[in-house]
């Protein structure tokens, strides 16, 4: 079975600690992102605890389970989907005070990371309209994954600081090779 991985990686000008509990806080995403409406938590936010994240795409409205698998503050949090795709990812946090400017204390480099298997998905699952490919509908989501990561790491950016900047973004996206 085939993989993909998306990474979007930037600069932060904050102290790992304050991105850290930024991140941690998964609910607050669906602030961010154009196709998750809905954020669910059922823990307390460390290990074990679980998130039913609603997302809405076209005429698809799913309801994915993640699983916080493992905490490393300031630096990681790994996370896991538990139901219907094989899928995993993290957050990482590295502070680099030598790419922050002039007017602030010290940076951070964050990184999102995810790693899926498309074919993992069944057609059942998502309850496809009729005549509606499951090949046709991994082909559409996987850009719309890489483009939703973007959004998220910006507008993160932006809540973090306090501010919109120009955010330079490294983003690497390959199947089997990241």
């Amino acid at each position: 079975m085939s993989r993909d991985a998306v990474e979007v990686s930037t600069v932060v000008y904050l102290p790992p600690e304050e991105v850290y509990e930024f991140l941690i806080d998964f609910p607050r995403y669906a602030n961010y992102s154009e196709h998750l409406t809905e954020v669910r938590q059922h823990g307390d936010g460390g290990p074990g605890s679980e998130y039913e994240l609603v997302f809405e795409w076209w005429k698809l409205r799913y309801a994915a389970r993640s699983r916080v698998e493992a905490v490393d503050p300031p630096d990681r949090i790994d996370w896991r989907v538990i139901k219907d795709i094989d899928a995993a990812g993290f957050w990482s946090v590295e502070e680099v005070p030598e790419e922050a400017p002039p007017d602030r204390e010290t940076a951070s480099q964050v990184t999102f990371r995810v790693d899926f298997h498309p074919e993992s998905v069944d057609s059942d699952t998502l309850n496809l309209p009729r005549f509606v490919s499951l090949s046709w509908v991994i082909e559409r989501v996987k850009p719309k994954i890489e483009s939703e990561a973007q959004r998220i790491v910006r507008r993160i950016v932006a809540d973090l600081e306090g501010e919109s900047r120009d955010v330079d973004l490294e983003v690497r996206s390959a199947p089997d090779t990241l």
